[in-house]
């Protein structure tokens, strides 16, 4: 028996700025969607066009409250190619909501406070 990872889900409030969000920041794309009949929700998958691993954005209609994240201490992780790019570019739209120079990542924050890890490429 072997399990894959499929998705990641987080619960947003705004679902439109979320999309904006995630495709500026973070260059994910919609890769499908599931709204229900009555309205009540919208499921938008979002995927990055090179690894199956998908972020599912749940909206929900009748959700009237911020959602509670925590601690923040779980997080999604992204590596990316150039890190000085990413870096700047997460600047420019101040997301960026923390920073661990010994490490050499950061973290920024999407539109509801969830924490996205910033990875620099793998040394060969």
């Amino acid at each position: 028996m072997k399990f894959t990872f499929c998705h990641n889900n987080f619960n947003v409030t705004n679902l439109e700025k979320s999309l904006e969000f995630y495709n500026k920041a973070l260059g994910l794309k919609e890769t499908s969607r599931i709204e229900s009949e009555d309205g009540s929700f919208i499921i938008v998958y979002l995927g990055d066009g090179v690894t199956t691993h998908n972020l599912e954005l749940t909206w929900l209609r009748d959700w009237d409250r911020e959602y509670n994240l925590g601690d923040n201490e779980f997080h999604l992780a992204l590596r990316v190619d150039n890190f000085e790019e990413a870096h700047k570019l997460h600047k420019e739209l101040e997301c960026i909501c923390f920073e661990n120079e010994a490490m050499g990542i950061y973290f920024i924050a999407d539109p509801d406070n969830y924490w996205i890890e910033i990875l620099p490429p793998k040394n060969k």
